[in-house]
C-alpha cells in the first residue's frame, strides 16, 4: 500500500475539528498528522510536521486568520496543498482565499463523501473546483486582466500628457471646479474647457469625474503630485 495522505486540520471549533479529524482518520488512504485551533498554531505545526494537505478554516482567531496562515505556510512550503473548508462563500472571500495559492475551496456542510473526494483529487493533483467557486475564480481572473489592460492604457496616456494637462489633472484631483481652475491658472474659462475636452479625448472618457475615479481606483494620485 502506498503512503497515506498526510493531513493537517485547522478549525477553531473543537467539535467540528474533532469531527473532521475522525472522518479523515477513518479512511485507509488518509492520516491526520496534527490539528490546530488558530492560524498561528497551524503555521507553527506546518513548520514542524511534514504533511501533504491542509484543511484550513478561514475565520479562527480573526475573520481572515486562515487566509493569513495560508500565505505564510505557502511562502515557506509551496509543495503543501491547502483546501479551504469554510462557511464563508462570498465572492470577496473566495477570491481572497484562492489568491493565497490554495488549490481548493469547499463549503462546510457538504456531504462527507464530497469532502473526501476533494482531498483525494487535490493530493493527486487533479483538483476540481465546485462550479460556483470555479466561476468566481474565472470572473476575478477576467477582472484582473481587464484591470491590467486599463492600467497599461492609462500609463501610456499619462506619459503623453503635456505639463498643462498634468497640472489640470492635479487640480481636478483636488476637486477644483472649472471656474476655480481658470482663476488659479489666470486664463479664461473657455480655455480650461478646451483643455478638458482634449484631456477627455486622450482618456476616452466623457466626464472629468471618470478620469478622477480611474486614477483613485488605480491608486496613482502620486503621479500628479
Amino acid at each position: 500500500m502506498s503512503q497515506p495522505i498526510r493531513i493537517l486540520v485547522a478549525e477553531d471549533l473543537p467539535l467540528l475539528r474533532e469531527d473532521f479529524c475522525d472522518t479523515l482518520a477513518a479512511q485507509e488512504d488518509m492520516e491526520v498528522v496534527g490539528s490546530a485551533a488558530t492560524g498561528a498554531e497551524i503555521v507553527a505545526l506546518a513548520a514542524q510536521v511534514p504533511c501533504d494537505v491542509i484543511l484550513m478554516d478561514i475565520e479562527m482567531e480573526t475573520v481572515d486568520a486562515g487566509i493569513r496562515a495560508a500565505e505564510a505556510i505557502l511562502l515557506e512550503h509551496p509543495q503543501i496543498k491547502i483546501i479551504f473548508l469554510t462557511a464563508h462563500e462570498t465572492n470577496d472571500m473566495i477570491t481572497s482565499a484562492m489568491g493565497t495559492g490554495a488549490v481548493d475551496y469547499v463549503v462546510k456542510g457538504c456531504e462527507e463523501a464530497h469532502l473526501l473526494e476533494h482531498v483525494r483529487k487535490t493530493y493527486a493533483g487533479h483538483t476540481e473546483l465546485d462550479p460556483r467557486i470555479h466561476a468566481t475564480v474565472l470572473e476575478e481572473y477576467a477582472r484582473l486582466r481587464r484591470s491590467e489592460r486599463s492600467l497599461i492604457f492609462f500609463i501610456n496616456n499619462v506619459a503623453h500628457l503635456t505639463p498643462t494637462e498634468r497640472e489640470l489633472v492635479k487640480l481636478l484631483l483636488q476637486e477644483k471646479k472649472v471656474a476655480e481652475i481658470a482663476r488659479l491658472r489666470c486664463v479664461e474659462v473657455v480655455t480650461i474647457k478646451t483643455q478638458i475636452k482634449g484631456l477627455l479625448h486622450k482618456f476616452g472618457c466623457t466626464r472629468t469625474k471618470e478620469i478622477v475615479k480611474m486614477i483613485r481606483q488605480m491608486k496613482l494620485e502620486h503621479l500628479f503630485q
